[in-house]
């Protein structure tokens, strides 16, 4: 089953048709909402607005491994993630939509990984290519059969801690490493790849104009 989650500008999808909301409890906490169950154009979906419902959890509070265990637990076995980003790629003008294929992970005071001092054993998990190809080509040709803005070729995003976009200099040495965007953290843990038969792909949408 598919899962949507919503970020900013995103707590509502407008063509869901509710079917109905669950309530699910976690060994990581409570997660950022109800998940809402519903079907567009006839498919299955489940929806997590990621700063809940009304808007109230701040980036560095939000319980990523919590959402993404939730969602797993009630089926989902893909993630489509969407964030409001500020584009650092003079390609990335606003209003683009970017699907990337690598990330690098600037975030911290948070925990990263499903696998922490609760595991009785060290547990290493594979992030070569933290995005489910497939669906990330899949969202690709849907956008550009919807004639929508998608920046094409490789993206690399950066995700960071704050709430805000970050300083000039921060940016221009990001341009140096050929990142196109920046994340004020991102919606799921850098272990979402280890959590059994779920894959996930991040979509970015450019609300700022490109840093020079």
């Amino acid at each position: 089953m598919l899962a949507i989650i919503g970020g900013t500008g995103l707590t509502q999808l407008a063509n869901l048709e509710i079917a109905h909301r669950q309530v699910v409890r976690t060994p990581y906490g409570e997660p950022s909402g109800a998940l809402t169950f519903g079907s567009i154009g006839g498919h299955a979906v489940i929806f997590l607005a990621r700063h809940g419902y009304g808007h109230t959890i701040p980036p560095h509070e939000v319980n990523y491994r919590a959402n993404i265990w939730a969602l797993k637990e009630v089926g989902a076995s893909q993630v489509i993630a969407v964030n409001a980003v500020g584009g650092i790629s003079t390609a990335m003008t606003s209003g683009s939509l970017v699907f990337p294929d690598q990330i690098i992970d600037y975030t911290y005071g948070r925990n990263h990984t499903f696998f922490g001092n609760e595991q009785k054993a060290v547990t290493h998990v594979d992030f070569t290519f933290p995005y489910c190809e497939e669906l990330r080509l899949s969202l690709i040709a849907a956008a550009k059969r919807a004639r929508l803005p998608v920046a094409s070729a490789t993206w690399r995003t950066v995700r960071t801690r704050r709430g805000s976009m970050t300083e000039a200099a921060t940016m221009r040495a990001l341009m140096m490493c050929s990142c196109s965007s920046l994340l004020t953290r991102p919606s799921w843990v850098t272990a979402v790849s280890s959590v059994d038969n779920v894959s996930s792909v991040l979509t970015c949408f450019a609300t700022s104009t490109a840093w020079r």
